[in-house]
């Protein structure tokens, strides 16, 4: 090789402080409150919206160890629904901590009784089982009616459909 070559070469060499990569710290995060109405919206398809939303992969700057996402506050949890026949045949179970005491439930029956527990328990199986999906996990507001007591905190209404 001659010494014009490697003179070139020396000339031609990347900046690779360009190429850093920018780990999500409480600096750069800007956690904001959005609200998701659940009327007539599929329980699972509506769960993974909820769920990205509250892990931050909307954002720009996600990190997987990180809490980049948003407060979600989710309304009218009793008008959610389920497609095919899992509204009578899907079944939850839950064990109250007693022998003998394990419990099953149709999403039908809970409709009537906790309405806002079926999209906990969608979102909450979506989420990372250790302390950061804990913490996530907390983040999530769901309310049966129309109203909630956020309106302080300024949310944006989102409309589920517009996500991918």
């Amino acid at each position: 090789m001659g010494e014009d070559t490697l003179q070139k070469r020396k000339k031609l060499k990347m900046n690779t402080l360009s190429y850093k990569t920018i780990s999500a710290n409480e600096k750069i995060v800007k956690k904001e409150w959005v609200v998701i109405d659940a009327e007539n919206a599929v329980v699972g398809r509506l769960s993974t919206v909820i769920a990205r939303i509250l892990r931050g992969k909307t954002k720009t700057y996600y990190s997987p160890h990180f809490d980049c996402g948003d407060n979600v506050i989710v309304i009218n949890a009793e008008k959610i629904r389920f497609t095919g026949k899992k509204m009578t045949d899907k079944v939850y179970t839950h064990h109250t901590g007693y022998p003998g005491g394990q419990r099953f439930c149709t999403p039908k029956e809970m409709l009537k009784k906790h309405p806002i527990r079926i999209i906990e328990h969608a979102v909450k199986g979506m989420l990372p089982k250790n302390k950061l999906g804990a913490e996530l996990y907390r983040h999530l507001y769901v309310y049966e009616g129309p109203n909630h007591p956020h309106e302080g905190q300024q949310p944006k209404l989102i409309n589920i459909n517009e996500i991918k």
